[in-house]
């Protein structure tokens, strides 16, 4: 075999993690359509529920990787259905913070609960072993955690 038919093995990879991307996206649209949440509004509370304080828009803009504008859309839907609210910046009245309700923490519980059966369905043929090798794997070609809120 001569250099121009074997594979490009690092293609082959990307090609492979993008397959892999695209189905953990189908089948969490799939896992989050009966809790009534898109999968960008599932990052934004997450997003949400780690901060140690609540956020401010700009903060969850930054996280998410979008424009402010794409934020309030989100928080927009979020908020209508009962999920997230909007508070004012305690040392800052000009500024709006983002909080989790009672109702966006049981979301939050559904969400979880979906993402594990996600997860398990794509995992189910690893063994154990492989599955930690993998998460190694994948922590370090994974990007750090970003600023914190």
């Amino acid at each position: 075999m001569d250099a121009m038919s074997t594979p490009d093995a690092d293609g082959l990879l990307a090609e492979q993690l993008l397959r892999l991307t695209r189905r953990l996206h189908r089948i969490q649209r799939r896992q989050l359509e009966p809790i009534g949440i898109t999968p960008a509004q599932s990052r934004l509370l997450r997003i949400v529920a780690h901060c140690d304080r609540p956020p401010r828009m700009a903060d969850l803009a930054e996280r998410l990787e979008v424009v402010p504008r794409a934020v309030t859309t989100l928080v927009d839907g979020l908020e209508s259905s009962g999920r997230v609210r909007r508070v004012p910046d305690p040392t800052n009245r000009r500024v709006t913070r983002i909080e989790l309700t009672d109702k966006g923490r049981t979301a939050l519980r559904a969400l979880r609960s979906a993402r594990r059966a996600a997860v398990e369905d794509v995992l189910a043929p690893l063994t154990p072993e492989q599955r930690e090798v993998l998460g190694g794997l994948l922590a370090t070609l994974v990007d750090g955690p970003g600023p914190h809120c």
